[in-house]
């Protein structure tokens, strides 16, 4: 009962201590905090300034490339293109609407085949009339014959005067001029026809369509509209390559040099050939010399206007090696010996991986790789002593 009467008033919390933190030490704990962040942006400043101030060692790439083995020969090398010496723009001598037309593009032809025709209809009417006039020349003169002869008979029995004997033998003279001149005049009827139809200059193969059935031809193509050259044929079996030499290295090409030919389109075939003209004449806006180059030999891949490159073979050698399967090689001077081994260099997330290779032959300044990379890989093309397994490096350019 006795705490029944106690008096409560007088009880406090006390909320100087005990869960709150005083002005003082929040304090330091903002300052630990703005020092931790200072901290790690000088630390962050730093390892940039070091990745700048030293980016790595440069290095340039070489990729390993099949080669063939005549290039140890090479003395120089060009580009040209495929063209075929023997190509005509077949065309008509005539004007008139292309009717027929067939060829198509790849077709082989034949000389002397008929491969388009235009509108004839004019020149046949012309050559029925040509043909006409012919017939009635020809009756004519059956009839001036026939009064030469009466006119000769009664001349001779002078029942007639000279001058009516005289008279029929001009008009039978006359009328054997005018059937020679009808017989011109078919012929050219005849030519006017043959000139409607368009025919293959010698054996080959249709490489262009220059125009379709219903469209005007003429010989020069004056109008907008019209069309001068039907189709376009070329002779593959006289194909070739026309390379530019520079003025400064055309001493080093000769006459029958053997040369080494490489297609832009298959990099990996080789066709062996020899120089056949030097073209006696520069060009003054490329300052170079055009270099005629035969194929020994090619297959149906070799078409006109490719892209080729021309090897220069030493003078003296052959060609042959064309025909050896080229080996993959990479620039000597991207080969390392690290511990006794020869390796190579490659690049990834910026740092040299060591690549262990097998080597064979030299070519030039080229080495045959056997073992070790695959063709298109990456090297570092000039492995010096600053390249170690993990140094920093960067590619020149890049």
């Amino acid at each position: 009962m006795a705490t029944r009467d106690t008096d409560l008033s007088s009880l406090r919390i006390d909320r100087s201590s005990g869960g709150v933190t005083s002005p003082r030490r929040s304090g330091w704990m903002r300052k630990i905090i703005i020092w931790t962040i200072v901290l790690a942006a000088l630390v962050t400043i730093v390892f940039l300034l070091k990745n700048w101030l030293n980016p790595g060692i440069e290095v340039q790439l070489a990729t390993a490339s099949l080669t063939s083995p005549s290039q140890a020969n090479a003395v120089l090398t060009a580009s040209g293109y495929v063209v075929a010496r023997r190509k005509a723009a077949v065309a008509s001598k005539g004007t008139g609407t292309l009717v027929y037309l067939a060829v198509d593009e790849g077709d082989r032809v034949k000389k002397g085949q008929v491969i388009a025709r235009l509108d004839d209809s004019d020149v046949m009417a012309s050559l029925q009339r040509a043909r006409e006039n012919l017939r009635v020349a020809e009756a004519d003169l059956y009839e001036a014959k026939k009064n030469l002869e009466r006119m000769r008979t009664l001349v001779k029995q002078e029942m007639i005067a000279q001058a009516e004997y005289d008279i029929a033998e001009a008009r039978y003279k006359r009328v054997v001029s005018t059937i020679d001149a009808a017989k011109f005049g078919v012929r050219e009827a005849e030519v006017a026809v043959q000139n409607t139809r368009i025919v293959a200059p010698f054996d080959g193969t249709v490489l262009k369509k220059n125009a379709d059935v219903g469209e005007i031809v003429a010989p020069l193509a004056g109008a907008a509209s019209s069309k001068a050259a039907v189709v376009t044929i070329a002779d593959m079996s006289s194909l070739e390559v026309d390379a530019d030499v520079s003025e400064a290295n055309i001493t080093r090409v000769t006459s029958q040099q053997n040369c080494e030919i490489t297609l832009d389109a298959y990099p990996q075939q080789r066709y062996p050939g020899y120089v056949t003209n030097i073209v006696p004449t520069a060009d003054r806006a490329k300052a170079t010399v055009m270099v005629k180059i035969k194929f020994k030999e090619y297959d149906q891949r070799v078409l006109p206007e490719m892209g080729a490159k021309i090897t220069f073979l030493t003078p003296g050698s052959s060609a042959e090696a064309a025909n050896v399967k080229p080996i993959l090689t990479i620039p000597a001077a991207a080969l390392a010996t690290r511990d006794g081994r020869q390796v190579v260099f490659q690049v990834k997330d910026d740092r040299a991986v060591e690549v262990p290779v097998t080597t064979g032959r030299k070519l030039g300044n080229l080495v045959e790789i056997t073992g070790g990379l695959k063709e298109g890989d990456k090297v570092v093309s000039r492995a010096d002593d600053r390249i170690k397994a993990g140094a920093k490096v960067f590619i020149k350019g890049k």
